[in-house]
């Protein structure tokens, strides 16, 4: 029985890597195997589990729905074995930590977390990068990384840190100069600064008496990041749709106003902490994602 368990987490731990490495060759560079055994040992998993895990082709290499399934559980399960052996072992959080976050997010959480952090393991040195962009985890070799939205399906195993809605909202210079719409409706004759990346939306979804309707907004800017549209309204450009962390400092100062809120249909922004998934997740990956995790339990933006 022990030979066949140690089978089955060898047989998992390659299988996973073959999908974080997108190919057999890498994933047998990764393993220190040779691509003829990473195919057998697949071939072999294969034939145990009597279902095909793997499209392949001369060029690419997919999974199939079968695999899917594998895939997830399979990381649900290394994942309850890592955290086992890690409670188990007097392993130290220690080491260089490669941290990616939105220059506005990581300004405003990530920054002022940190103190606290490093007080609590001072053997870690933090290598933190602010960026609109969208790194690669493997490519940039970045340990955790804090995106904001809608997650895409990938390999990466994803932590849920927090929540916060979105509002509307408008420097008083604006509205002074505009006038302050009452209706989504009249937002059809205001400057309405969108984004232009493309999972934005056409219109903004509002709540009315017929439940949520999409209310399409024009405007003479778009911008591919919330700092971006968080300056242009400071500035009394036009009108924007933000996150409420991001613009909470701006309405409590008097900087912005939010506008239509008994319209707000309550959809909300999701924020999570990424990180490579499969073998052994480092101590202080683990330890840094647990502390953003209470420290956004403890904001009231996030929650």
């Amino acid at each position: 029985m022990a030979r066949i368990l140690m089978e089955r987490s060898g047989e998992l731990e390659v299988f996973l890597r073959v999908v974080q490495e997108g190919g057999f060759s890498a994933a047998a560079r990764s393993v220190g195997l040779t691509p003829s055994a990473v195919s057998k040992l697949i071939t072999r998993l294969e034939t145990r589990l009597g279902a095909r895990l793997f499209m392949r082709t001369t060029r690419a290499l997919s999974l199939t729905e079968e695999g899917e399934a594998y895939y997830r559980a399979g990381q649900r399960i290394l994942q309850e074995l890592n955290d086992a052996e890690q409670s188990a072992a007097a392993g130290a959080v220690r080491g260089r930590l490669r941290v990616n976050a939105s220059l506005p997010f990581g300004s405003q959480f990530v920054v002022p977390a940190l103190p606290a952090f490093l007080a609590r393991y001072p053997d870690v040195i933090v290598d933190l990068s602010l960026t609109d962009d969208v790194v690669d985890l493997l490519a940039q070799k970045t340990d955790v990384a804090i995106r904001i939205g809608d997650l895409p399906d990938s390999a990466l195993l994803a932590h849920k840190l927090g929540q916060s809605r979105r509002v509307i909202c408008a420097s008083p210079a604006y509205l002074q100069r505009k006038g302050t719409p009452k209706t989504p409706d009249e937002l059809r004759h205001h400057d309405c600064l969108t984004f232009n990346f493309r999972r934005a939306r056409s219109g903004w979804p509002f709540r009315e008496a017929g439940g949520i309707t999409q209310q399409v907004v024009t405007g003479s800017v778009q911008v591919n990041n919330g700092e971006t549209l968080k300056q242009l309204l400071l500035n009394g450009v036009g009108i924007g749709r933000l996150a409420l962390w991001h613009v909470a400092a701006e309405f409590k100062a008097g900087r912005l106003v939010p506008l239509l809120e008994k319209y707000n249909p309550g959809d909300l922004e999701l924020i999570h902490a990424v990180h490579v998934g499969g073998g052994q997740v480092p101590h202080r990956v683990r330890a840094f994602i647990r502390h953003m995790v209470d420290t956004m339990k403890a904001s009231p933006l996030a929650g």
